[in-house]
């Protein structure tokens, strides 16, 4: 009976050692990487609570994939990321601000503005209209919306919250911040900075130096709303 009972836990100590060396084995195969908690819409600032790290096989790692939520905690979308899909470093910008490789960032002439949204911040996206004598109004760049890159007053002030930042409220993921931001600004709208492309840029001043047309700026509430 002793022997037996032995024998027993032996194999049950074989067993349990084995099961180590595998989970050991499968650890060491695996590599811990960035991937968001659900779906992320282009244009989105990502907080640290969007995300979480997950493991996959060495084999399918590349050096492009993020490995740390830091890394990745205040930086902007440039392209929708898939649920549980690993964050590659080209997808996200931290200086969202800036315009990208092909765009500069235009300061719009004040005669080519018929109006802007009092409630834009820099960072925003918006949609822009142009209201023409002729009656051929319409919406200007239809396949896209055009990020703010600053909104001053008269001052020469960025336009915001002094006491609750529109953008900290945006990486931090809070809404209502957010909103609540944009009913206390220190100022109103006096000059707006778009980041476009060359090509968008003519198409406007084309459209607005003959004064035949102005811009309407409009606030899109995909500034918001986009990590729904």
């Amino acid at each position: 009976m002793i022997s037996l009972v032995a024998a027993v836990l032996a194999g049950l100590l074989v067993y349990g050692v084995y099961v180590m060396q595998i989970k050991q084995v499968e650890l060491q195969q695996t590599v811990q990487v960035v991937v968001p908690k659900d779906f992320i819409r282009a244009g989105t600032l990502v907080g640290k609570e969007m995300l979480e790290l997950q493991a996959i096989q060495k084999g399918s790692f590349t050096s492009s994939m993020m490995t740390n939520l830091n890394d990745i905690a205040g930086q902007e979308t440039l392209i929708p990321l898939g649920k549980h899909e690993p964050i590659l470093k080209w997808k996200v910008n931290r200086y969202h601000l800036l315009p990208s490789v092909d765009q500069a960032t235009f300061q719009i002439p004040k005669e080519y503005l018929l109006s802007v949204s009092n409630g834009i911040r820099a960072g925003d996206r918006v949609r822009i209209y142009v209201s023409a004598l002729d009656g051929s109004s319409r919406r200007l760049f239809m396949e896209k919306e055009i990020t703010v890159a600053s909104v001053k007053s008269s001052a020469n002030v960025e336009i915001d919250n002094p006491k609750t930042s529109n953008l900290l409220s945006k990486v931090e993921g809070d809404k209502e911040k957010m909103y609540a931001s944009r009913l206390e600004a220190n100022g109103a709208i006096d000059q707006i900075n778009l980041n476009l492309s060359e090509k968008e840029w003519l198409d406007i001043d084309q459209l607005c130096s003959a004064k035949k047309a102005k811009l309407v700026i409009a606030f899109s509430s995909s500034s918001i709303l986009a990590e729904e």
